[in-house]
Formats: C-alpha cells, structure tokens, sequence
C-alpha cells in the first residue's frame, strides 16, 4: 500500500437503500493512476486539492478541487493524478440501490458542502460497531446537499399542497395558509383558484374527506374516529360535509360499499 494511503475496510451490514464497504483518503504521488478497471460497488473520489483526470464511458474529464468524481460499479473507469500539482482525495465505497435518488449519475459532481461531510467521514476510524451506520449518515448527508442544490424552489402552490398534505389534521384554513406564505388572502386564493380550480377552503374540505373515506374503508377506523383524524372535532359538521360531498351519509355511503 502507498504510505500515503489509508484504507478503513468497512463491514457490510447490506443495509437497505445504502450501504457503505469501504473508506480512505490519499496524498498521490506524481502520476499515480488507477485503471482502466471495472468495480463491484460504487466508488466517490472528493479531491481535497490538487488535479487529474477521471475517464469514463470514454470521455476524460479534468478534476479540480471541490469535485467528485464518481465511479459505478460495473463500469470501466481510469484516473491519474497531474504529475505537476497531484490531487489529494478521500473516498468512500458503498452499495447503492438504483431505485433511490439517482444523484450520482453524473461522472463529475460539485455538491456544495461536500468537503465538510467527506472531512466528517474522517472520523470512522476513532469507531468499531458504529462505523457502517456513521458512513451511512454521512453518505444520506451528501444525497441531501445534491438533492437541495439540484432542485428548484417550491413555487407558492406547492408550498401550500405540501402544507395541507402535512397539516390537514389540524385547524387550517385560507386564512392560514396565507399568513405561512407570507401572501395576501386574496392573492394567494386568486394563485390557489387557477392552479387547482377550486378555492383552498374547498381542496381543504375534500382532501379531508378522501383521508376520512380512506380511514374508514381501507383501515376499518369508526365514523367518529376518522371525523377526528381529518380535523372534524364536531361530528355533525363532519356528517354534513361528507353528505354534501359524496351526496350521502358516511353511514351510508359506507353500507353501500
């Protein structure tokens, strides 16, 4: 091993989703190269200063410091360091379902605060029977950042959804969805009206109701304790609303079920 390498092999504890195999960090010598080669697992190289070159699918990619270059398993890869200025990276080595975030299909990526996480993963070699789940964490840390970095922000009508989706439970109305978003009551039942065709009050209602039907004829829940779930502390209004909604009594409508 290059004395300037160290290497934490990691037991795989098949966790999941994702789950780490092993973890180092090298100060490269001049020119030192890896590949070509095929790996089993998936492989992310931070270089923490320094440069080289990263090919894969047979294009060359000239790293910088602050990039991660990533490298699937299965798919035949080289990298060399610069033999001027050779990079110094840490790199983690994990199994990763492909049905989770597909974050890591870029062969280069520059997440921001991603120094900081690999510099934390740092610390697995101070742990024994915690070290699979710390990497893990840090790993679902850097999923986040590139998640964050890559998505746009939520314009007011999702924020709002997301809210009701979350909150219908509870006392929320119009009103109170405006004073979140920081909007005028009107303005924002004019967005809300447009986008959805019906007032918020009305998508409130009806979004309780289905999670009250839902209650009720999937998870065998009572008429009153499904009113209660959804935010109706009156079970009359409940009754009421439900009639005008669905054109029968939640007794009823589940009989005729």
């Amino acid at each position: 091993m290059n004395p300037n390498e160290q290497v934490v092999y990691i037991l795989n504890e098949q966790y999941p989703g994702l789950s780490p195999t092993q973890f180092g960090f090298q100060a490269c010598c001049p020119g030192h190269s890896y590949g070509p080669c095929v790996r089993p697992f998936w492989l992310l190289h931070y270089v923490i200063s320094g440069t080289g070159i990263f090919t894969r699918n047979g294009t060359t990619h000239q790293i910088a410091p602050g990039e991660i270059f990533v490298i699937p398993p299965g798919l035949e890869t080289y990298y060399e360091a610069d033999q001027e200025n050779p990079w110094n990276y840490i790199w983690i080595g994990f199994e990763y379902d492909p049905k989770m975030p597909q974050v890591f299909d870029a062969p280069v990526l520059r997440i921001p605060g991603a120094g900081e996480i690999f510099q934390e993963m740092r610390r697995c070699q101070g742990m024994d029977g915690g070290q699979s789940a710390f990497l893990s964490s840090r790993i679902w840390a850097l999923v986040a950042r590139a998640l964050e970095a890559g998505k746009k922000p939520l314009d007011h009508i999702d924020r709002a959804l997301n809210y009701i989706s979350t909150s219908y439970m509870q006392d929320i109305s119009a009103t109170a969805l405006a004073e979140v978003l920081n909007l005028d009551r009107s303005y924002f039942s004019t967005l809300f009206k447009e986008r959805l065709g019906v007032s918020p009050g009305k998508y409130i209602q009806n979004y309780r109701l289905n999670k009250a039907v839902e209650l009720m004829t999937v998870q065998g829940e009572s008429i009153s304790v499904a009113a209660m779930s959804v935010g109706y502390l009156d079970i009359c209004n409940f009754s009421k609303a439900f009639k005008q909604r669905y054109g029968m009594s939640p007794r009823a409508y589940l009989k005729n079920g």
